[in-house]
């Protein structure tokens, strides 16, 4: 995989970090969202990070929908928005978690694939 662009909930930014950590031992090169690095407005974040998902060299996304708020797979609307500019992009999308239930009908029909919280499962 040339690489995977990390997509979640800046409130569980630390489940980002730590997917990140472990795809790239893996030897997967991994884009997390720039606010997980640096302070930067939303507006500016979100741009960038929208641009490194529809990169060329971007293959995937993996959304790291952890549990918020005990909301489980939670899937807010910035990355439901990040998923749909990677299924309009044709990457793939996988889900760490299971499918989120307010967006079944949109991630089964995009193809998401959940890893069922083990990113052995990720291809």
């Amino acid at each position: 995989m040339k690489r995977i662009a990390l997509c979640g909930s800046m409130k569980t930014k630390d489940d980002l970090i730590k997917a990140g950590e472990e795809l790239e031992r893996r030897g997967i090169r991994v884009l997390l969202p720039i606010e997980c690095l640096y302070n930067e407005p939303k507006i500016i974040a979100s741009r960038a990070h929208f641009t490194r998902i529809i990169d060329e060299d971007t293959e995937a996304i993996l959304v790291v929908n952890s549990p918020k708020n005990n909301i489980p797979n939670y899937i807010g609307a910035n990355t439901f928005a990040e998923i749909a500019f990677a299924f309009y992009y044709h990457k793939k999308i996988y889900l760490l978690n299971d499918i989120y239930e307010p967006y079944k009908e949109e991630l089964e029909g995009w193809g998401a694939i959940s890893l069922h919280n083990n990113l052995n499962n990720l291809k």
